[in-house]
């Protein structure tokens, strides 16, 4: 071993770094000087590299609390598979309405589905999917669906009992919702005929009425609230899949573009968790282009980044924030199955 002073070790050192040989890095002769001699530059050299270290450290961990990525873990089973539930949160737990069966047939139960298990307890006065969900004052509503497309909202108490709660002003299937401050927004859909490219508002009762017009029509798009605006993402316009990314304030009526989508979707869910809207899995314009993929979006600026990962490529999932955690139950896959299984996503050391 070279028992020579630090100050001619460095020397030596670059003296070969500048003839071109590159076996011995710079950061290993300060880790020498560090670790040899009793020079009054080597503690001065070893503080330098910790604190490097350190504030290299900070920022990963500061961009990891800013965009977490979730992880998966299935906590129960639904009664029976399902896809394209209208689908709420009250009481921590998941509250599935209607949807499509395994051979696209419309759907009349009412299911709720927890971290413990999951049961039925109750049915619709019709069998729907395609409809939006919302809770107000702990009263979960579903919002028109098809087939045909309904202007009916229905009002389900905790108990599965199902009443005509009021209207939209058309009849509308493929439909998405988010509630702020009392009044439900319902963004888009289809009418049996002509696709829409409305955001209704509804407060509870009576006839809900057009507040904001979206850039095109879409239906299937991918909605949540955050704060007190609403994130809407991807869909379907025409018959392709998009990308846009937009946000809806209520207090001015405006929609604007917040950002895009890394490639088309539609037929996802979402969910706000933290101060990031995450987006579930969804497809392409065809079906058998599911994607596994959770994306988060940034709401300040539209950013969006790859956070984690589903166990399958999963479209048409129910899904809500429960706690610290996103819900997601059924949905279908690739292979046109459909799945019955409840997943927890949760923030990477976080717990379910």
């Amino acid at each position: 071993m070279y028992s020579g002073s630090p100050l001619t070790m460095l020397r030596l050192v670059l003296a070969r770094l500048k003839r071109g040989w590159v076996a011995v890095p710079a950061i290993a002769a300060a880790m020498l000087l560090g670790g040899c001699g009793s020079g009054s530059d080597a503690p001065a050299t070893h503080s330098s590299a910790n604190e490097a270290g350190t504030t290299a450290a900070g920022r990963r961990v500061a961009r990891a609390h800013l965009m977490p990525a979730l992880t998966p873990r299935r906590v129960a089973d639904l009664p029976a598979p399902v896809q394209l539930p209208a689908t709420v949160v009250l009481g921590g737990r998941l509250v599935l309405m209607g949807g499509l069966d395994q051979g696209t047939a419309s759907l009349a139960q009412i299911v709720s589905a927890g971290r413990n298990g999951s049961e039925q307890i109750g049915e619709l006065p019709y069998a729907v999917h395609d409809a939006a969900g919302a809770s107000l004052g702990g009263t979960a509503y579903l919002l028109g669906g098809g087939e045909p497309s309904y202007s009916n909202v229905l009002a389900v108490d905790s108990s599965g009992h199902a009443t005509v709660a009021g209207h939209l002003p058309v009849g509308a299937s493929d439909v998405a919702a988010g509630v702020i401050s009392g009044t439900v927004y319902v963004v888009g859909g289809y009418t049996g005929t002509v696709p829409l490219d409305t955001i209704v508002a509804w407060s509870g009762s009576g006839t809900g009425r057009v507040v904001a017009r979206l850039p095109h029509p879409v239906r299937y798009a991918a909605v949540t609230t955050f704060g007190r605006r609403l994130i809407i993402a991807g869909g379907t316009s025409g018959d392709q899949a998009t990308r846009g990314i937009y946000s809806f304030d209520p207090a001015n009526g405006r929609v604007g573009q917040l950002g895009l989508l890394p490639r088309p979707l539609t037929h996802a869910a979402a969910a706000a968790l933290g101060d990031r809207v995450y987006v579930i899995g969804g497809r392409g314009a065809v079906q058998g282009s599911q994607t596994a993929d959770i994306l988060a979006i940034d709401p300040a600026n539209g950013q969006v980044r790859r956070a984690g990962r589903l166990p399958a490529g999963l479209s048409d999932v129910g899904a809500g924030t429960v706690g610290d955690a996103i819900m997601v139950a059924g949905g279908r896959q690739s292979t046109g199955l459909l799945s019955r299984h409840v997943y927890m996503l949760t923030p990477r050391g976080g717990t379910a």
